[in-house]
């Protein structure tokens, strides 16, 4: 007897096995087309930021400045940290993962157990108790209505036999499961490390190559950057770069209303042409046809709207006097302070230490996030109704175009990219491609 409940056992864990090997190959198929759709629109994203980059340094002359030089090391920086970024984030969900999949397999081990010995309790009882099989049963001669009531007691037995091997099936193909998914949860693990242990060698050289840049240019750098044409030409370079996001976002927001009434007017022609044949048909059965059994309900439901990743429209107006410094420092200069002889400043310039956290002010989407002349590495968040705020000289970026963010969210870190002196944050708010002073919406405490 208890070789056949091992055979049993056994036969029922190979077909778990074939079970859970389809189950999670079409998991990891789900992944990667939804991971490959994302990269998709985030490339598309990239590709026409960087024709609009393109566009508007055709008008510049001058390519023999001093940052120009320092602009792939510090997007290289940038990039590099946004990578360990995320792949700390992603080694802290793998493990909590992996965390709750050792739970899971703990509790599944304790009932599988449980159910082996409920199991081979009831067919010890059954082999013991000498059963004979329905068809003997039926041929005894005995009385009917004992025999009618033994074959409902085998029939019940049998039942009962049935879910429990279902039931141990079950935990069985369940355990497996759980053990495959640990296993892939560890060898990510295993290669995230390996990926973190890369983009930390290769950050390492990047930051040697830039201070060693910014040693040889420091006196030509630091000269052009006090150059008043050369601060009018960042300026009106970042001013250019706006215009042209919010003509973006205006196209991308009538393209996607367009979209909406086109599909709200088809949705209204199959309503009405739904209500059409349900008429019909009504009329087709008070002249006494037969229904079509083709026929639809004419009550459609609405399309369910898409969630809105930015904030409705009124909502940033809301914020004024609520808004808290993306970081913590001094304020080295103000909205509309002059910058030597150069044009004044348009933002805030708060000193922090290389690395300080940068948080958004507000809810909105990342519409910019990469590295630009003047102003290093920027990125510059869209809070609807055509504002913005914008993040500049920053050590790295750690969001990247298409993200939504929320208040207080990490987008960057604090540094001098750009040709700064100090390390810190050039912080500006616009409405409408103009610039106003952050100071009048900002709580400073």
């Amino acid at each position: 007897m208890q070789k056949h409940t091992r055979f049993l056992l056994s036969s029922l864990l190979c077909l778990s096995i074939t079970g859970t090997a389809a189950s999670g190959f079409a998991a990891s198929n789900s992944r990667a087309l939804q991971k490959n759709k994302a990269e998709a629109e985030r490339a598309e994203l990239q590709q026409k930021l960087k024709a609009l980059k393109t566009d508007i340094n055709k008008t510049e002359s001058a390519k023999d400045q001093a940052s120009d030089a320092l602009a792939e090391s510090e997007k290289a920086i940038s990039e590099a940290n946004r990578s360990l970024r995320d792949l700390q984030t992603e080694q802290a969900q793998t493990e909590e993962k992996l965390r709750q999949l050792t739970e899971q397999q703990q509790a599944l081990s304790a009932q599988i157990e449980k159910q082996k010995k409920q199991l081979s309790t009831f067919l010890r009882r059954q082999y013991m108790h000498g059963d004979s099989d329905r068809i003997k049963l039926l041929l005894s001669g005995d009385n009917p209505n004992r025999i009618n009531r033994d074959l409902q007691y085998m029939g019940y037995v049998s039942q009962t036999q049935a879910k429990m091997i279902e039931s141990l099936r079950s935990s069985l193909k369940a355990a497996e499961k759980n053990t495959q998914d640990a296993q892939e949860a560890k060898a990510e693990l295993d290669e995230i490390a390996e990926e973190e242990k890369d983009h930390k060698i290769a950050l390492e050289k990047e930051k040697k190559k830039h201070a060693t840049l910014v040693g040889q240019l420091s006196n030509k750098l630091y000269a052009q950057k006090k150059q008043a044409d050369n601060l009018q030409k960042d300026e009106q370079r970042l001013s250019n770069l706006v215009s042209r996001l919010n003509q973006l976002i205006e196209e991308q927001l009538k393209a996607d209303k367009l979209r909406a009434e086109q599909e709200e007017k088809q949705r209204q022609e199959r309503i009405a042409a739904q209500k059409e044949r349900a008429k019909q048909a009504a009329l087709d059965k008070k002249a006494g046809k037969k229904p079509n059994p083709n026929a639809i309900d004419a009550d459609e439901p609405p399309p369910k709207q898409a969630k809105s990743e930015a904030p409705p429209a009124g909502e940033f107006d809301r914020l004024k006097g609520q808004l808290r410094l993306p970081v913590k420092g001094e304020i080295l200069a103000k909205f509309g302070s002059k910058r030597g002889d150069g044009p004044s400043w348009k933002g805030l310039f708060i000193k922090a230490g290389e690395g300080s956290e940068i948080k958004a002010i507000a809810a909105g989407k990342v519409i910019f996030a990469d590295w630009y002349k003047g102003y290093g590495n920027m990125i510059i968040v869209g809070h609807g109704d055509q504002y913005m705020s914008i993040y500049g000289n920053n050590q790295a970026v750690l969001k990247h175009v298409g993200d939504s963010v929320k208040a207080g969210d990490i987008i960057a870190s604090a540094g001098n990219s750009g040709g700064n002196e100090e390390s810190g944050l050039y912080f500006e708010i616009r409405h409408q491609g103009r610039a106003f002073d952050p100071l009048n919406w900002i709580v400073v405490k």
